[in-house]
C-alpha cells in the first residue's frame, strides 16, 4: 500500500474521532446550560479566551456550538479586544521630563507671593534650604502658570493686604453713616463723619452734620488736624471712599498736616473694612434700637456709644480684649461681679469692682 493511502486512512480516521469529540461536547454543554437558570457571570479572562476562539471557528460555526452567549456577542467582544490593542499601542507617551512635584509648585507660588522682591535665583536658594533643587526655568514656568510676573514687576506692585500690613501703626480710615432723627422739622438725616485707627480699633467721633457741605468739611478737618489734640498726625495714611463729601479743599488740609489721602477704587467696600465693620456695630448696637429726638440725643447715643466700645466691649477681632482697660487691683479676681448698663440697659457689660 502507497504511503499516501495509508496517510489518507489514518486522517480520516482521526478527523472521524475528533468530531465524535466535539458531538459529544456540544451535546454535554447545552444539557448544562439548560440546567442553568440565569444569567452566567463570566471574568474579562474568559471573555478573552472564548473570543479568540470564536473568531476561528467563524460565525456559521459557533451558531451551532455556542451556548453561553450569543455569537454576534462574543465576536464583539473579539472587536473591542482588537480595538483596545491599538489604542495602547498608539497612545501617546508623555514626552520630556517627569511633571513637578506638587510640593515643590506650592512652595514656589508661596515664596513668590509671600516674598514679592525675591526673583528665580532667591526663590531657588529658599528651595534648596528645605531640600529641593530645582532649575531657574522649572521656577520661570511655576510662576507662568500661576500668572505672577517676573520680580522686577512684582516688586513694583503691592496688594492692599501687603501696604495695610506694613503700614498698620500709621494707616487711619475714615467715611461716613448716616442716622435718622426727629426734629422740629420733622425727621432729618444727620451725617456723622468717624475716623478710626487700623491697628488699634480706636474711633474718634469728627463731627455730625444734617449739611455735610464744603466749609463744615474744611472745619472739621482743621479741628482732626489740630497738633494740640487732633486726631490725625503728620506722617499718617488715610483711606477714604470716593463720596464727593470727600472734596479738595478736604485733601489741602490734610496736605498741609502732612497727612496723605488714599482714594479706593470705586465699589470697594471690603479695601475700607474696619470703618465698614464699626458703622455696622453702632448701627446695630445702639443706633437701631433707639428713637431719637433732637441732636442732643444723637451726640449722646453716640458719646455712649465710644466709651462702651473702648472700654467695656470685648473686640472679637482682638482676641476678645478690651480696646482701652482700665487699670485692675493686684485681687481684682476676689471682687464680685457686678452688671453696669448704658442707655437704659441697652448696652450692657460685666466688670469686678471692689465691695
Amino acid at each position: 500500500m502507497e504511503w499516501k493511502t495509508v496517510l489518507a486512512y489514518i486522517t480520516g480516521t482521526v478527523d472521524q474521532e475528533l468530531l465524535m469529540r466535539n458531538d459529544y461536547l456540544v451535546a454535554e454543554n447545552r444539557i448544562l446550560r439548560n440546567q442553568i437558570t440565569g444569567r452566567i457571570r463570566l471574568t474579562n479572562g474568559e471573555r478573552i479566551t472564548l473570543a479568540t476562539l470564536g473568531k476561528q471557528l467563524g460565525k456559521k460555526a459557533l451558531a451551532d456550538v455556542v451556548s453561553v452567549v450569543k455569537p454576534e456577542t462574543l465576536l464583539a467582544w473579539h472587536r473591542k479586544l482588537i480595538a483596545k490593542k491599538f489604542e495602547s499601542s498608539m497612545s501617546p507617551r508623555a514626552p520630556g521630563r517627569p511633571p513637578i512635584a506638587q510640593a515643590i509648585e506650592d512652595l514656589v507660588v508661596r515664596f513668590a507671593k509671600e516674598n514679592r522682591q525675591w526673583g528665580y535665583t532667591r526663590i531657588i536658594g529658599a528651595l534648596k534650604h528645605v531640600g529641593y533643587t530645582v532649575s531657574h526655568q522649572t521656577v520661570g514656568n511655576i510662576l507662568k502658570r500661576h500668572n505672577l510676573l517676573p520680580a522686577p514687576t512684582r516688586r513694583k506692585t503691592t496688594t492692599w493686604r501687603e501696604f495695610i500690613r506694613a503700614h498698620l501703626d500709621i494707616l487711619v480710615a475714615t467715611d461716613f453713616f448716616t442716622a435718622e432723627v426727629w426734629t422740629k422739622s420733622g425727621l432729618v438725616t444727620y451725617y456723622i463723619l468717624f475716623y478710626i485707627q487700623v491697628r488699634t480699633r480706636t474711633v474718634h467721633l469728627a463731627g455730625l452734620t444734617p449739611h455735610p457741605n464744603e466749609a463744615w468739611m474744611k472745619q472739621i478737618t482743621r479741628n482732626s488736624t489740630m497738633p494740640e489734640w487732633g486726631f490725625l498726625t503728620q506722617g499718617q495714611y488715610l483711606i477714604h471712599d470716593r463720596d464727593a463729601k470727600f472734596c479738595s479743599s478736604w485733601q489741602e488740609i490734610l496736605d498741609a498736616a502732612g497727612v496723605t489721602p488714599i482714594k479706593l477704587p470705586p465699589r470697594s467696600p471690603n479695601l475700607n473694612a474696619h470703618a465698614e465693620r464699626w458703622v455696622r456695630s453702632v448701627k446695630e448696637e445702639a443706633l437701631s434700637q433707639l428713637i431719637l429726638f433732637g441732636e442732643g440725643a444723637l451726640r449722646k447715643v453716640l458719646q455712649e456709644y465710644v466709651t462702651h466700645y473702648h472700654h467695656e466691649r470685648p473686640h472679637q477681632g482682638k482676641g476678645n480684649e478690651l480696646l482701652l482697660p482700665k487699670p485692675r487691683k493686684a485681687d481684682w479676681r476676689t471682687h464680685p461681679i457686678r452688671s453696669h448698663k448704658r442707655l437704659g440697659g441697652l448696652l450692657k457689660y460685666y466688670a469686678r469692682e471692689a465691695a
